[in-house]
């Protein structure tokens, strides 16, 4: 990828950078020196409306188009982004940090994108403006711009954005079951398992309810019909099992690929199964294990499980993603101490939010 920084990428590296410290791949003093410089990057990198792109030039902070229209502002990338800065906000405590990220957050002006409608738009080019015009409406990864725009202590959105924008007024219920097992929201099968994952790497699901649904049963009930799906296997494909799981976005035999139980071509990733571990443990264990073990160095190497795979074809990726190597180490944490949930839940301009949004939970 050469010099491409990737915004939300780096918002998962930032979380990981605070679980490497606590299980002391680095020191503290060294964790905080990057999040500083991070972060000093950021302030000099090029925003749109306080908002940050999807791709920059890690020497020049100027954006990297990540298409034609999309050269400017990414919301979702920007809450991606800041859900790892607020975490480490609140985990290192650090005078300068702690100012410069409320700095940074206080700057993105949340209510811009709704472009006068109840809704957050995605992204704004400073040549295109709205064209992309592409609506943030659930059920989708980007439950956290909603969470982070309420929040917002400067530019705000009201309760009705999330619930006209974001919910659809209701319309992003599924409550169909699958496998045997019922989905509450999302798209028919619960579609690739970032969907489920993304947004709680910071925001803890566990007991946490709107009117719309149980988040906890979300991410849980969306792994087990994405395993039940892949035992099922209904197309054939060689490999799937209960050991070997796990569809969701990914580098693919033919470039880049959406992978889910509608779009499905024999590519497993292991972070689809690997990132759910704290919500289907002893089924995201199994693969683990069928992984490390079965597949070895196949699909391991210098910085952990390459990023995709078929047994089928067979095909194994060289590569590895942020967006995909992130949430693994961030889900084994909270599994195993709940680190990176416990801090993003203190931010006090998380619990105001949840509390706007209507949300009910035992961690705030």
């Amino acid at each position: 990828s050469g010099e491409t920084v990737t915004t939300g990428g780096t918002g998962f590296g930032i979380m990981a950078i605070l679980t490497g410290i606590e299980r002391n791949f680095i020191t503290r003093e060294q964790g905080l020196e990057r999040a500083k410089k991070i972060v000093s990057f950021l302030k000099m990198a090029d925003k749109y409306h306080g908002a940050f792109a999807h791709w920059y030039n890690g020497s020049t902070g100027k954006t990297q188009p990540f298409s034609e229209k999309d050269n400017g502002a990414d919301l979702v990338e920007t809450a991606l982004l800041f859900q790892g800065l607020l975490t480490a906000r609140t985990y290192f405590n650090d005078a300068t940090l702690t100012a410069d990220i409320s700095t940074l957050y206080n700057a993105v002006e949340w209510s811009f994108f709704q472009n006068g409608q109840q809704a957050l738009l995605w992204h704004w080019s400073p040549n295109f403006q709205w064209e992309i015009n592409l609506k943030i409406s659930g059920w989708n990864e980007s439950l956290i711009v909603y969470i982070l725009a309420a929040g917002s202590p400067t530019h705000g959105i009201d309760a009705s954005v999330y619930e006209q924008g974001w919910a659809n007024n209701g319309n992003m219920r599924n409550g169909n079951t699958y496998h045997g097992i019922q989905l509450p929201l999302g798209p028919a099968g619960g579609g690739p398992l970032f969907l489920s994952q993304y947004s709680f790497l910071g925001l803890n699901p566990n007991g946490l309810q709107d009117q719309y649904a149980s988040y906890e049963q979300q991410v849980k009930n969306h792994s087990l019909i994405n395993r039940a799906y892949c035992i099922a296997n209904p197309q054939g494909f060689s490999g799937y099992s209960a050991d070997c799981w796990g569809l969701t976005a990914s580098d693919d035999i033919n470039g880049y690929r959406v992978h889910s139980p509608t779009e499905d071509n024999g590519v497993i990733t292991p972070t689809a199964a690997l990132s759910s571990i704290p919500y289907s443990t002893a089924e995201s264990l199994q693969a683990l294990e069928f992984f490390y073990y079965k597949l070895g160095d196949k699909i391991w190497g210098e910085y952990g499980f390459k990023d995709a795979f078929s047994l089928h074809e067979p095909w194994f990726a060289d590569s590895y993603l942020a967006i995909d190597q992130g949430p693994i180490i961030i889900g084994i944490e909270n599994h195993r101490s709940g680190l990176l949930w416990k801090n993003f839940m203190q931010t006090p301009e998380i619990k105001s939010a949840l509390q706007k949004l209507n949300f009910t939970s035992p961690n705030l």
